[in-house]
């Protein structure tokens, strides 16, 4: 049977046709690709193999099963050779039909709904392809090659899981009885070489006024809060952000799951990590950020903030160390701050409402909201200014916004960026810092009223 089986299963949600990616029906090779690779976990050595990189690895293997093929006298043609020597990588040290997906740099998420399902999402919109796993045990299989190098387990008794690839792709993958389509896996892929502000800016995430302004902002220390759904784009938002902090300064990141690639000098990175098997050694985001406090910081970047960290998070903003940078997960800048103050709360920290909002008022200076769009683009739709109001109350007031005015004939989502009018507070910090802004970037071109973007929290 082929590990890359074709379905016909009806998906009525996907009108197109699936993505085909090569697959390989000979019950011939399939026969041979089964035979070697039982050799292989017999009669080698795969810690060894592994340790190959991957251009020596195929080298090995090839001359291996050249040897068992002249033993057994057995002659295929150089193609079909070229396809068992690939498939007989990726099922024994690779990770099977994830291989070609993993490969394709244009794929930034791959979902697997049970053995039978794989989606990849290209371009912000999800595809079906072509490719299956054999059955349940080939995709535990799979994950158990994940995780197993970094001393964790998937079973009955822990059937959630979070890990890494060596490239840096976060994978998490749920089990039965959790799961009720079988093994459910997701893995977000990174690039290899993050993109630059120049680049968001060609895709129409955002203008160059819009980018002229969020730069400056972080180059002067403002504290910027990036808000946003899953796969909005705030990881890559703060990859490119970060590109404007000064080379002299000493940035520390901290993540649940290392994310960033910052292209830049002294920048050190620490991550959280879950309890063992026995429950004992967890280790998070809220006691990484208190110790980051003791590394001589400049900038502290915490990847996204969900729980009691943000009291931290908040209490080092406010006592030295500006210019921090962190994610969390809103729908709009006033959820945004909302949600911090929830988390304030979830801190156990007994304080009155009005003196948490003045202390999150004291710590931020910009939250920007990204939002992936139904037709997949992703924008930064809004960046606001956190402001105190003359009668000492938090306010949000929007510089910048997307707005929307339409769907074309092919379902993209039309619309512009256009400053509010308001002009920011902070404009004269970022001209002290240098920045040559010039003040026609906020005129709004159409006439609209300061309370339209003005938000008390």
């Amino acid at each position: 049977m082929s590990l890359f089986k074709r379905t016909e299963k009806h998906h009525p949600e996907s009108s197109t046709s699936k993505v085909s990616y090569s697959t390989y029906d000979s019950p011939y090779i399939e026969e041979l690709i089964e035979h070697y690779k039982n050799r292989l976990l017999r009669e080698t050595n795969l810690e060894q193999l592994t340790s190959l990189t991957q251009g020596e690895m195929r080298l090995a293997i090839e001359r291996l099963i050249s040897q068992f093929m002249t033993e057994e006298k057995v002659i295929i043609s150089r193609g079909d050779k070229e396809t068992l020597l690939t498939r007989l990588i990726d099922e024994s040290v690779g990770f099977g039909p994830l291989e070609p997906l993993l490969s394709d740099d244009e794929i930034t998420e791959i979902l697997i709904n049970g053995h039978n399902e794989v989606y990849i999402e290209k371009k912000g919109q999800l595809q079906l392809t072509n490719l299956q796993f054999r059955d349940e045990a080939h995709v535990r299989h799979i994950i158990d090659r994940v995780v197993a190098p970094l001393g964790r387990r998937v079973d009955e008794s822990s059937p959630m899981v979070d890990a890494r690839l060596q490239d840096g792709s976060r994978v998490n993958a749920v089990i039965p009885p959790v799961s009720l389509n079988g093994t459910l896996i997701s893995i977000r892929k990174f690039r290899a070489d993050p993109f630059k502000m120049s680049d968001l800016i060609e895709f129409g995430s955002l203008n160059e006024a819009m980018a002229q302004f969020i730069n400056a902002a972080v180059f002067a220390k403002m504290s910027v809060l990036i808000s946003g759904g899953t796969g909005s784009g705030k990881t890559t938002l703060l990859n490119a952000l970060a590109r404007s902090i000064p080379s002299g300064e000493r940035v520390i990141t901290i993540e649940d799951s290392a994310e960033l690639k910052l292209d830049r000098p002294n920048v050190v990175g620490m991550e959280a990590r879950p309890p063992n098997v026995e429950g004992t050694g967890e280790i998070t985001i809220r006691q990484l950020v208190r110790n980051a406090l003791r590394m001589r910081p400049d900038r502290i970047i915490v990847g996204e903030v969900r729980g009691s960290e943000a009291f931290d998070m908040l209490q080092a903003m406010n006592t030295g160390h500006e210019g921090s940078l962190t994610t969390v997960h809103a729908n709009s800048p006033l959820d945004a701050l909302k949600r911090v103050e929830g988390m304030v709360i979830m801190a156990g920290m007994d304080l009155p409402s009005k003196v948490i909002r003045e202390y999150i008022v004291g710590a931020l200076d910009l939250i920007i909201q990204g939002t992936r769009l139904p037709d997949g683009q992703r924008k930064l739709v809004s960046i606001s200014e956190v402001v105190k109001n003359p009668n000492g109350e938090a306010e949000i007031q929007e510089i910048f916004k997307f707005k929307r005015t339409g769907i074309d004939g092919n379902g993209n989502i039309l619309g512009y960026f256009t400053p509010t009018g308001v002009i920011p507070k902070c404009l004269d910090r970022l001209r002290i810092f240098g920045a040559d802004i010039d003040e026609s970037i906020f005129h709004a071109e159409e006439e609209v009223r300061d309370s339209d973007h003005i938000y008390s929290l």
